[in-house]
């Protein structure tokens, strides 16, 4: 019995030492892990936090440190922009033409010199192209984006280059109007093409628009561009400001024959944009030929578009 007596005197005694150590609030609830208190009015929340320090001398500490508020407001939706522009848009792709040419005509056969001796006219083999060499470059110089019903469907236009470049697998040479290399007696009042007499390494015919694309717009997610899908369809005019015969051979060397090949100097085309997540395609269509001298070759694009949206 008084070994019982002996240990409950020396655990009061521990206990009492503790409670002088570490004196507890009479407006917590003592437990191993403090409580916090969470209050709600409207937007504002105000958490009571759990304090372990609540000795006499931390008495006198701002209420601040005992509370903490937050305060939530509403998310707000981004509000798009009724007028949106994209600068600097560059075009990567191919350029190929529809041979439409009625080379049994008399006026492709006006255009179409034939080499003394050859024993065949030029024909739709000599207009054939070299499809992965034959590139699309556009550089627009901007793309704006007009809001027409809840960014869902805008109206789209720009400015900007289209750079069209036509490789050709046979050795044929634009000519500008002159005397032809087979008759030096004759003028040839019009442009004209030759089957050369020589093998290019390169033969190449470049056409360069000032081009102003119009199109409708439609986006399934008109407030993140890099997600859903978006679509554009409608029509481009471009204007011929440049247009140039390049060649490279042993015999010539690299030759450049800038000129007037009879090409229309307006096209306009039928233009589709595709949008899938970031990844852009583009294509368009002339229905009529990019000459006025009998050649109906009707141009086409197809190729990835580097932009925003």
């Amino acid at each position: 019995m008084k070994k019982l007596f002996t240990l409950m005197a020396l655990a009061l005694i521990c206990t009492a030492a503790t409670a002088q150590d570490n004196p507890v609030k009479t407006d917590t609830i003592p437990s191993p892990q403090e409580k916090k208190d969470t209050i709600r009015i409207g937007n504002i929340i105000i958490v009571k936090k759990g304090n372990q320090h609540t000795g006499p001398e931390n008495n006198n500490r701002d209420c601040n440190n005992n509370y903490a508020v937050n305060i939530n407001l509403p998310r707000r939706h981004r509000e798009l922009s009724n007028l949106s522009t994209n600068w600097f848009i560059i075009d990567l792709g191919f350029a190929n033409y529809n041979d439409k040419t009625n080379y049994t005509g008399a006026t492709a056969n006006q255009t179409l010199v034939n080499q003394p001796g050859t024993g065949f006219p030029l024909g739709a083999s000599d207009f054939k192209l070299k499809t992965s060499k034959s590139i699309d470059v556009n550089l627009w110089l901007f793309m704006q984006r007009l809001n027409l019903v809840k960014h869902h469907i805008n109206l789209k236009y720009g400015l900007g280059l289209e750079l069209n470049n036509y490789r050709y697998r046979s050795n044929i040479s634009f000519k500008e109007p002159g005397y032809s290399p087979y008759n030096s007696t004759t003028a040839v009042p019009h442009a004209y093409v030759i089957r050369d007499a020589i093998n290019f390494t390169k033969n190449k015919l470049a056409a360069e628009y000032i081009t102003v694309p119009v199109m409708l717009n439609f986006c399934s997610k008109p407030g993140d561009f890099n997600r859903g899908v978006s679509f554009s369809a409608g029509i481009s005019a471009g204007y011929l400001y440049g247009e140039r015969n390049k060649q490279k051979s042993h015999e010539r060397g690299k030759v450049k024959n800038k000129g007037d090949y009879d090409m229309e100097q307006f096209k306009l085309s039928y233009i589709a944009e595709l949008g899938l997540g970031p990844v852009r395609l583009y294509g368009s269509y002339s229905p009529k030929s990019m000459f006025n001298n009998g050649l109906d070759l009707r141009p086409y694009t197809l190729g990835i578009r580097l932009s925003n949206w």
